[in-house]
């Protein structure tokens, strides 16, 4: 197996790992103006906690390697969500971060597979 590939794949995922339970975390203990930005974008105002439980699962499962694509589709996911939003609703100044960490998810879960498969 090449071995830079692995050593990518997992320093990749750590840095996602991180950004995803920071998110949680902020979406646990919202500020006034997150909180605002949901209900701007017309969520309920306990979407938040969903987002935040969505968040953890994918940082948690992005940590081991066995559930990596997982994390990393589940991240994806979450950014598209998150990016669809802020577009749909004109907000483009909150589109770009949700639109990079999409890419790096997906980039992740292509990684990932792709030690997954060199391994077996």
């Amino acid at each position: 197996m090449n071995r830079p590939l692995p050593i990518i794949a997992t320093s990749l995922a750590w840095l996602l790992a991180a950004f995803f339970l920071f998110g949680a975390y902020g979406n646990i203990f919202i500020s006034e103006e997150n909180a605002a930005a949901y209900v701007a974008w017309g969520y309920p105002d306990w979407f938040h906690y969903i987002t935040a439980i969505l968040e953890l699962a994918a940082g948690l499962l992005l940590i081991r390697a066995g559930s990596r694509p997982y994390g990393a589709g589940l991240g994806a996911m979450v950014m598209a969500a998150a990016s669809l939003t802020t577009l749909l609703n004109a907000d483009y100044g909150h589109t770009v971060a949700p639109s990079i960490v999409l890419l790096v998810s997906l980039v992740a879960l292509g990684l990932s597979l792709a030690v997954r498969r060199a391994a077996d």
